[in-house]
Order: structure tokens, then C-alpha cells, then sequence
């Protein structure tokens, strides 16, 4: 099955699964390079939460590109995409 059959619910949580999951990464990567608390090279850590939050934004941007949506729907994407694209924004600034 394809990922844009699927109904918006289902997409808006696979949403903000990979969003929060990439937040979450990206938050302990900065955090260990600051503190310091353990030494392993950030890089795959970085490079794997910047690809959840693009995996996260790209399935939010998939519900509005949908024909016929409902409003709730069409803001609570609005709304994930938002907040993804200044979390992206801000882990890659913070590189």
C-alpha cells in the first residue's frame, strides 16, 4: 500500500513520529557536544535526525497535497510542518 492512500490521521502521527524522534536526536547530539559526555563522533547521530525530520516534514507535506481534506487535518499539517521547519532549521544552524 502506498503512503498516499493512507488516511490523514495515520499520516499526521507517522508525522510527528519522525518529527519528535528527529528532535530528540538532533537535541542529544547537541547536548553531548557541549557537555561532553560521551566520546563518539555526532555525525551519524546529526545525519540520521536530520533524515527523520525530513522524513517528518515530507509526510506532513504529503496531507496537503491531498484533493479533499478536512480543515482540522489541513492545520494540524500546517501546524507540523511549522514546527519541523524551525527544528530543521535550527539543527542545521547548530552544526
Amino acid at each position: 500500500m502506498k503512503w498516499s492512500d493512507l488516511p490523514e490521521p495515520v499520516l499526521l502521527q507517522r508525522s510527528f513520529l519522525f518529527g519528535i524522534t528527529g528532535i530528540i536526536l538532533g537535541a542529544l547530539s547537541v547536548l553531548n557536544s557541549n557537555i561532553h559526555y560521551v566520546a563518539a563522533p555526532m555525525g551519524p547521530l546529526n545525519g540520521v535526525s536530520i533524515f527523520l525530520q525530513f522524513a517528518g516534514l515530507g509526510t506532513a507535506i504529503l496531507v496537503l497535497r491531498k484533493r479533499k481534506i478536512a480543515q482540522e487535518f489541513k492545520e494540524k499539517a500546517q501546524i507540523l510542518i511549522l514546527v519541523q521547519t524551525v527544528a530543521l532549521l535550527f539543527f542545521l544552524f547548530s552544526l
